[in-house]
């Protein structure tokens, strides 16, 4: 089945690329990550590439490749471009995982967010959110964001040390599916993530 999931987090450098190198892995899929600001130091498509053992004509290119690793806005900016996503690639019949940038409201120019395009998408997205503390307010909030632009939420994906109470809260208050938790891993390596990966999470809740 084709199908197409927008990656989300509900902040930066909490590990949205490694899931997204993941669950690439685990469903076939190919890989987008439409903006990449930042280059002079291993991208994010590269690091999927590598981790998820993702073939390279599985890695759409970036429809921006910006030096400057700043918000997706203000390196465009530094570049002289505007950034204007436009439509999903088409990758059928395989599934093809997108990743953002950062959280929802990260700004691609200075009239529109991140979440502005996936509305404009429709594609369904996982919230990737940490497991640390602070994590239930950005969680909450971001959800709140997604449903008040009628984005389909697929669950959150926890990422971090195991924390019950925090996890199950942020379930039950937003009413939203918890689809796993994956661990920090020392040393990240492809073999661990697989592991890691098809322990956590289930094929059937992305499909």
């Amino acid at each position: 089945m084709t199908r197409q999931i927008v990656v989300t987090g509900t902040d930066t450098g909490i590990g949205k690329t490694v899931f997204s190198a993941g669950l690439t892995r685990l469903l076939g899929a190919h890989y987008w990550k439409p903006v990449q600001a930042g280059l002079d130091e291993e991208t994010d498509s590269d690091l999927v590439a590598k981790l998820g053992r993702v073939a390279a004509d599985r890695i759409v290119p970036e429809r921006y490749r910006l030096r400057t690793p700043a918000s997706p806005h203000y390196a465009a900016e530094r570049d002289g471009v505007r950034i204007e996503l436009g439509a999903l690639p088409n990758t059928a019949p395989h599934p093809l995982v997108i990743e953002g940038a950062g959280g929802l409201m990260v700004p691609l120019n200075k009239t529109t967010l991140y979440i502005d395009v996936f509305a404009a998408w429709a594609a369904p997205v996982v919230l990737c959110a940490r497991t640390a503390l602070g994590t239930i307010n950005r969680t909450l909030l971001s959800v709140e964001g997604l449903r008040k632009r009628g984005i389909e939420i697929l669950g959150v994906a926890f990422i971090g040390e195991e924390n019950k109470e925090t996890e199950s809260t942020i379930s039950e208050i937003a009413q939203v599916r918890r689809l796993g938790r994956l661990p920090w891993l020392s040393p990240l390596t492809a073999d661990a993530l697989e592991a890691a990966f098809e322990s956590a999470f289930h094929r059937r809740d992305f499909i």
